[in-house]
């Protein structure tokens, strides 16, 4: 016969696991915060993108794309799939001189 403790150790391990990740609303802003920073990529002249380290072909080309689609939907979608990208790539030295890269053009 099995103990019913072996239910409970399993209810806690649960339980410590969601707390330690981060909640969905908390991954949601996150997913968010990473699609603007993409979309704010898509504003850049190609000048201003070749100042910005090395982008990943996939997150470069489609950056590209979004500059030439002018139907708001399909905009909206290939926002939608930068966001995507840019969750597998490091966000922070993109982030980093995209600020340079204002603070330069601002002052």
């Amino acid at each position: 016969m099995a103990d019913d403790h072996d239910d409970d150790d399993d209810d806690s391990d649960d339980a410590s696991a969601r707390q330690e990740r981060p909640s969905r609303s908390q991954r949601k802003r996150e997913a968010l915060a990473l699609q603007r920073l993409g979309v704010a990529l898509t504003r850049l002249t190609p000048t201003q993108l070749a100042m910005l380290p090395p982008l990943p072909d996939e997150l470069l080309e489609a950056v590209l794309e979004a500059r030439r689609l002018r139907s708001r939907a399909a905009l909206a979608r290939q926002q939608q799939y930068i966001g995507r990208i840019m969750r597998q790539v490091d966000a922070v030295p993109i982030e980093r001189a995209l600020q340079a890269l204002n603070a330069k053009l601002t002052g």
